[in-house]
């Protein structure tokens, strides 16, 4: 409901852009990042400060995170002046990245509390995030996601995985293994074609309009690689960190995954080349390098 104050843990590249969305709908939100230049160029749109997830958590029913990996949800959830000793918390909407196990750990403390724990990755980027264009992948059970689906359609299109923690969780790192992958093999074959003398652009042209099509030829390429801007929003760092999730995963499942593990290893070789915070586009350079050629327009 408009007016109502919600809280906000991590307010950085996906959380900022999410948490304007929510001030423009009419919600007031009490955020908590830990860095204090991003919290007060919220303040400065209208976002309350807090000085821990705890004090968010001692004045908003309904937080939602955006944290960049298993170990820091678990903290900021769980740890000292964490959500977990609010007073007023009700409902934790998690839109991190963190594996099903993460998830799972998480969802039973905060149970034991009498605390709904909302598995909620989102796939979209910062761009997603701030028009509201993001796809929500949620896990919960169904009277819970019935009383947030409203406030969770400010972010983009909603979909209800299962009710179970985690769930929503193994759709992501699904999704993303898809991205990274699409990234990888997009690269190979693009450096193949400029070495043997092709246009880059004249090659995108023929790839988006035949069976090769997919989202690096259609977005990354186009917007941050031909440019050779290498800025498209996500980190190796992330990037590595969710493939290296979902192929742990598949092998919890007992789910062969040969060329997820191929993924993996790419992300690992740029990510020690090109460093953590490179963007993840940035894997073109490695086949670049490899090649001796270079993809641009």
């Amino acid at each position: 409901m408009a007016g109502e104050l919600l809280g906000f843990v991590g307010t950085g590249r996906m959380g900022g852009p999410m948490t304007i969305r929510l001030l423009a709908a009419g919600y007031r939100v009490c955020i908590y990042d830990r860095d204090e230049k991003i919290v007060q160029a919220l303040v400065k749109q209208g976002a309350e400060a807090a000085s821990s997830p705890t004090e968010v958590a001692n004045r908003a029913e309904i937080i939602f995170l955006s944290l960049p990996n298993p170990e820091i949800v678990n903290n900021v959830a769980l740890g000292k002046d964490g959500l977990i000793d609010g007073k007023m918390v009700k409902r934790v909407i998690d839109f991190s990245t963190i594996g099903p196990k993460t998830a799972v750990i998480v969802a039973k403390a905060m149970g034991e509390r009498q605390i709904s724990y909302v598995d909620a990755p989102v796939s979209g980027g910062v761009n997603g995030a701030t028009n509201g264009t993001l796809a929500v992948m949620v896990s919960c059970p169904k009277p819970v996601y019935s009383a947030i689906e409203t406030l969770l359609g400010n972010f983009g299109k909603v979909f209800h995985l299962g009710e179970g923690a985690g769930q929503a969780q193994t759709m992501k790192l699904a999704n993303n293994l898809l991205a990274a992958a699409a990234l990888v093999v997009s690269s190979e074959a693009m450096v193949m074609g400029v070495k043997a003398g092709l246009d880059p652009q004249v090659m995108l042209d023929v790839i988006n309009s035949g069976s090769g099509r997919n989202s690096a030829t259609q977005d990354k390429f186009p917007r941050a690689i031909l440019p050779g801007t290498f800025d498209f929003g996500f980190t190796t760092a992330l990037s590595y960190k969710d493939v290296r999730l979902c192929v742990d995963e598949a092998e919890n499942l007992g789910v062969p995954m040969v060329v997820g593990a191929a993924v993996r290893e790419m992300l690992a070789v740029t990510n020690s080349l090109h460093g953590p915070d490179s963007d993840f586009t940035s894997i073109c350079k490695v086949l670049e390098s490899w090649g001796g050629v270079t993809v641009r327009k």
